[in-house]
């Protein structure tokens, strides 16, 4: 099985910087379309970023504006997510999913494997 856990998040002031990584230890990474999602409390889970497969090609949320990363490390098994100039409203809980398929998608739905979660706050 596909098992995702995400690391890397913590409590971080206005302008700062975090990277969240993806690790899965189960199975290779490498076949599975790779995205980062959030959710903040009482709100609705939102698409953030995607990367394909190759990681030649990556997609990011209009909110990102310029701001956020999204890379993966076929070695490391890893995907990441950099995340600069943060905001309060960047303040959600971040997970990872992968899909199998080429191409990337915005929905949460088309993601069969999803990690735990990890905490990002970011203060004013």
């Amino acid at each position: 099985q596909v098992t995702l856990v995400e690391s890397g998040g913590g409590l971080v002031q206005a302008g700062g910087s975090l990277r969240l990584s993806c690790a899965d230890s189960g199975r290779p990474l490498s076949t599975y379309v790779m995205a980062w999602f959030r959710q903040a409390p009482g709100k609705e889970r939102e698409f953030v970023a995607a990367i394909t497969r190759s990681g030649g090609r990556r997609y990011y949320a209009d909110s990102i504006k310029g701001r956020f990363t999204v890379s993966r490390d076929g070695t490391k098994n890893t995907a990441f997510l950099q995340m600069n100039s943060l905001e309060p409203e960047d303040t959600a809980v971040y997970y990872c999913a992968a899909a199998a398929g080429e191409f990337p998608s915005r929905r949460g739905d088309d993601y069969k494997y999803w990690g735990q979660g990890t905490q990002v706050t970011v203060s004013s």
